[in-house]
């Protein structure tokens, strides 16, 4: 029983060994306390801890009657052994006993009272959650027995935290435990540890990252395997999937998809054309290698016997002979021979031998990426001029009755009448459908521009020649319309002072002007070269090109003649004006580009950038979402004011300065007139849907007009309500297309 239970030790054995035992775990104890000094993150010192957990009831108290209970079993096991032991020596055991125990408690409160592991504090048992939760708590979380971990009394604020950096040396070491709430001061070791993690090293100083790898396997053949593992009934069973691939390869076979390879007989040895293709030299595989241009072969001419047309004659060869050699068609003379050993030998052969080989070592070559493209599909696909009709086609009436070249044309609303000036001085009118002139106005100047009121409930034309814009009256219509016109004319009267009116002057016609039809008329300080009517027919636009002042633009009320300069200063030489057809708003084209005013806002919205270099003619569609504008040098824009400031189409389809553009009112027809003498017809369809483009579409070329002084068309005008087109040239005549 003693045997083996180990060896026996006498009292006086342990007597001593307790009292080597006392004196250790106080040595133990110290070390423990000066470690517990640095980890714990407490501030209270370790033997307070003690006292207050000796008076709490904690976990340490179930260790403590663990303790007791084993020192109680362990003296029962020696009176067992030892019933011959005097009663003195039991009570010293007892005492030491009862000390030793009290020493190993107080370790072990010591060991497990702060348990954490290497990866986080567990003390706080709240888990990994964000500690703003607790923000409003007084307590920051649970420890191990379910109790409350309570804030710090007072935390700190900015001024604390300056003050404690300005004195603290360890504050560069010291971090905030968000979940205890306490202040840590980093040891050495953890400073050096977190420096070594920062620089990317590992934690460990003793590991060696480039320790030599162990060679699991060697060239030695092993007794045994490396496993043991029983083979797979699939490794000796005959693949079902091999055998549908290789059925579908014979299949294959058989049907002639795949062919096998030729077995290719060795034995003669290959041989090949060194010469044959340059592609198997060496240069052709350099990826930008161009290949020399091969010799032009030999001709006729070239021949010892040609055909005699290929002979020079006498004068030919004189001329030859005359010729630099650059010049030359041929760099020899054709001679004829009677057979070929009568041929001597050529006697530049050595020269353009030299000359081959200067242009194949000196000569540029370029690489030039040839696109093999069907000149049919770079045609746009039209559709075809007969399925757009109607449009003016044949040359119906010719208007004669002008001395001098027509400049402006303009057609009544009703379509009825047709007005035109001329550089002779007059303005007709005449009648649209039998070309009679029914009046003549004589002005007594170069008349520039001529305009029809587009209301149909006037009847009045806006004529400009020099400084003056005449208001006419024709009185040809019904005396309802011509009454209405006399009333917007002399109807109510102010003068009022606007800006830019001191310059304009309104002045009523009296005696023979009165009676041949001009009712009033606005004096200008420059000459007009322009006028514009707006669609209600109350308001009349001038245009005055000058690059030396801002009084470029006039627009005029006639019903309470009053005049007014919308811009304070013109950006450009303005050549045309137009009123938009439905909003207020006022087109302004310059040179280069034409600019859209909202007339009720009183700002630009918007600049067109014609793309051209001299803009001479616009006219705006009646939808009001697109403009057209010819230029001088030939062109005419389309500008899609939905789609962009810059031009949808450019057409260059006229050899000359383009003079004048208009739109149908009705039709979806535009045309322009050219120097060229010619007036050409496009269709151009515009689509209510905004995702769909404008269709565009050339359709007749109508020619008429004699070229005179190299000046062609000079204004062109659609007929309000027919497809037809009145054109007026320098010839001093008017034609009708229909």
């Amino acid at each position: 029983m003693a045997e083996s239970r180990g060896n026996v030790r006498s009292p006086e054995q342990r007597g001593k060994m307790k009292k080597c035992g006392e004196k250790t775990p106080k040595k133990r104890s110290k070390d423990e306390e000066e470690q517990e000094q640095i980890f714990v993150f407490n501030s209270k010192p370790a033997v307070e801890e003690l006292e207050d957990e000796d008076l709490s009831d904690s976990e340490d108290s179930v260790y403590s009657g663990l303790e007791d209970s084993g020192s109680d079993s362990e003296d029962d096991e020696e009176q067992g052994s030892h019933e011959d032991d005097n009663v003195e020596a039991e009570s010293v055991r007892s005492q030491t006993e009862k000390k030793k125990g009290a020493v190993e408690e107080e370790t072990k409160k010591d060991e497990y009272e702060h348990d954490s592991s290497d990866e986080e504090d567990i003390r706080n048992t709240v888990g990994n959650i964000p500690m703003e939760w607790y923000k409003d708590f007084p307590h920051i979380g649970y420890d191990l027995d379910g109790k409350k971990i309570y804030k710090p009394i007072r935390n700190k604020d900015e001024l604390d935290d300056f003050l404690d950096k300005m004195e603290n040396p360890d504050y560069w070491r010291t971090i905030h435990d968000k979940q205890t709430g306490n202040d840590i001061v980093l040891s050495d070791e953890q400073v050096e540890l977190v420096n070594r993690l920062q620089r990317g090293q590992f934690g460990d100083v003793n590991f060696n990252e480039y320790q030599p790898s162990v060679d699991f396997f060697s060239k030695d053949v092993m007794l045994h395997p490396v496993t043991n593992r029983p083979a797979d009934k699939r490794s000796f069973i005959p693949s079902l999937i091999e055998k549908e691939k290789v059925s579908k390869l014979v299949h294959a076979i058989k049907m002639g998809w795949i062919k096998p390879r030729r077995v290719e007989d060795d034995s003669r040895g290959r041989y090949y054309n060194l010469w044959a293709s340059e592609d198997s030299s060496i240069l052709a595989k350099h990826r930008m290698h161009l290949p020399a241009p091969k010799i032009s072969l030999p001709g006729h001419q070239e021949s010892y016997n040609p055909p005699p047309e290929y002979l020079f004659t006498d004068e030919e060869r004189a001329l030859w002979e005359q010729q630099d050699p650059s010049d030359r068609k041929l760099p020899f003379v054709p001679m004829k021979f009677s057979s070929l050993r009568q041929v001597p030998a050529f006697p530049r052969f050595i020269h353009e031998r030299f000359e081959r080989c200067l242009d194949l070592y000196l000569c540029p070559r370029q690489r030039k990426l040839r696109v093999n493209v069907n000149p049919e599909d770079l045609i746009p696909k039209l559709p075809k001029p007969k399925d757009l009709q109607p449009f003016p086609t044949t040359q119906s009436l010719v208007y004669r009755g002008h001395s001098s070249l027509v400049r402006s044309i303009s057609v009544s609303p009703s379509g009825q009448w047709l007005a035109s000036g001329s550089d002779d001085g007059s303005v007709r009118f005449w009648e649209v459908c039998s070309s009679r002139c029914m009046k003549t106005v004589q002005v007594g100047g170069v008349v520039k521009s001529v305009a029809w009121n587009p209301n149909p409930s006037f009847c009045l034309l806006a004529v400009a020649l020099d400084s003056v814009v005449l208001i006419l009256s024709p009185c040809l219509a019904d005396r309802q319309v011509i009454s209405s016109s006399e009333r917007l004319l002399f109807g109510q009267q102010e003068a009022e002072s606007v800006e830019g009116a001191a310059s304009v002057t309104w002045v009523e016609a009296e005696g023979d002007e009165l009676n041949q039809g001009i009712r009033l008329k606005i004096q200008h300080p420059k000459a007009v070269h322009q006028v514009a009517w707006h669609a209600k027919g109350d308001y009349l636009a001038s245009v005055m090109p000058d690059h030396s002042s801002h009084l470029q633009v006039f627009i005029h009320q006639v019903s309470r003649r009053r005049s007014q300069n919308p811009f304070r200063r013109n950006k450009g030489l303005v050549q045309c004006v137009s009123f938009h057809p439905v909003r207020p708003y006022f087109f302004v084209a310059t040179q280069r580009s034409v600019r859209i005013y909202n007339l009720i806002k009183q700002e630009m919205t918007k600049k067109l950038q014609a793309n051209s270099k001299w803009i001479s003619s616009m006219a705006v569609h009646p939808g009001g979402d697109h403009v057209i504008c010819g230029s001088y040098d030939c062109r005419l824009s389309w500008f899609d004011l939905d789609l962009s400031t810059k031009p949808y189409k450019m057409l260059r389809h006229h050899k000359k300065a383009v003079r004048g553009v208009a739109y149908h009112r009705v039709y979806p027809l535009f045309a322009s007139a050219s120097d060229d003498g010619s007036v050409i017809v496009c269709h151009g369809t515009v689509y209510n849907d905004l995702l769909q483009n404008p269709l565009i579409v050339p359709v007749k070329v109508l020619r008429g007009h004699v070229i005179s002084h190299d000046l062609g068309v000079l204004d062109v005008t659609f007929h309000p309500t027919q497809p037809w087109i009145f054109s007026s040239g320098a010839d001093a005549t008017i034609r009708l297309f229909t």
